[in-house]
């Protein structure tokens, strides 16, 4: 197989800067466009300073389906417009790294639905799928979190979660909760028990164990999924990460946790589990997931610590395309923390 024929929408801002720092160097990808309409003639390297000179690549206006795998890093709703707008060779694959079909109601389009891609939960799925919603970066640490416990059916009623996220979580646009002089030295918590991505996290603890999610006709989802999921996301005074601390009430010994935590994620090479304690700093710029358990009485304590940019988006966006393509898992992605 020759290389991957590559094209990207959105190649300005974070997520899509991140894809083309991973691509540039990744050995089965050819990267045939990047296209910011902004930006376009533009080297990259005058918007991704980090790449300056790794690449000669310029942004584009340019579109067509000339390539194999299209990556959409565009904002919530515009990915979905830009696929309605646009005519898209049935041939070609496509990541979308927004939130427009990452639920199950809201998946179709050309006759086929978009694969919720988080390799730890579908990957056999992810390798047949030609579409592929790449899910958020708070659902992709919570979920890596949850799963081992819903796969055995062993999730209670009530989970309670505290997770704190980087400044890159807000995306490039300047925001007033993003701008340095509010963000440094300071704490604040937004969006308490109805951010969005409890959606994503319900819908998939409920594919391993059913039933989790409570049925009603007149509540939606975001309020049937807070029944039972009690999240509080934080802003934090750091740039890129995730740091969740999550705890339920559980009958597993430590011992037993652990051994169900390593078993479920034996075969999946970017989560790992720690007997030791875990720092934020272990994974930023890396594609991993560290998992730290401990037990307090009859609460299983969860730490779990991912980067928002990578296994929260463009890394694993990468790692659903490995998958797609018949690649090593790991291929491109042998990134390494930037450590102190």
């Amino acid at each position: 197989m020759g290389k991957i024929k590559v094209g990207i929408i959105g190649s300005a801002g974070y997520t899509g800067g991140e894809l083309l720092r991973i691509l540039i160097y990744h050995p089965d990808v050819e990267i045939v466009f990047a296209n910011s309409a902004s930006n376009a003639g533009n080297k990259i390297s005058a918007v991704h300073n980090d790449l300056f000179g790794d690449t000669e690549l310029t942004f584009t206006s340019d579109f067509h389906s000339n390539i194999d795998v299209l990556f959409l890093c565009v904002g919530h709703g515009d990915a979905r417009k830009f696929l309605e707008a646009n005519e898209i060779a049935d041939t070609v694959k496509i990541i979308d790294l927004s939130q427009d079909y990452r639920l199950r109601h809201n998946t179709a389009y050309q006759g086929k639905n978009f694969s919720y891609g988080l390799p730890e939960l579908n990957k056999e799925q992810i390798k047949k799928a030609q579409y592929i919603a790449n899910p958020g970066c708070f659902a992709t640490n919570i979920q890596l979190a949850l799963l081992p416990l819903a796969a055995k059916g062993l999730l209670g009623d009530q989970i309670h979660i505290n997770a704190t996220t980087g400044s890159t979580g807000a995306g490039q646009k300047p925001t007033a909760t993003s701008h340095f002089s509010w963000r440094n030295n300071n704490l604040s918590a937004y969006k308490s028990f109805d951010h969005q991505h409890l959606q994503e996290i319900s819908e998939s603890l409920d594919q391993l164990q059913p039933g989790f999610l409570p049925q009603s006709a007149e509540k939606s989802l975001i309020e049937r999924a807070a029944e039972r999921i009690n999240f509080v996301p934080q802003r934090g005074d750091f740039t890129r990460g995730i740091f969740s601390a999550i705890y339920v009430e559980s009958d597993l010994t430590i011992a037993e946790a652990y051994a169900l935590y390593e078993d479920y994620y034996a075969a999946h090479p970017f989560t790992v589990v720690s007997t030791e304690n875990v720092d934020l700093k272990q994974v930023v710029n890396t594609n991993k997931s560290i998992i730290h358990l401990e037990k307090h009485g009859n609460k299983l304590f969860i730490i779990n610590v991912t980067d928002n940019l990578l296994k929260g988006a463009s890394g694993q966006a990468v790692q659903n395309m490995n998958l797609m393509f018949g690649l090593e898992e790991r291929a491109g992605l042998n990134l390494k923390p930037v450590g102190f």
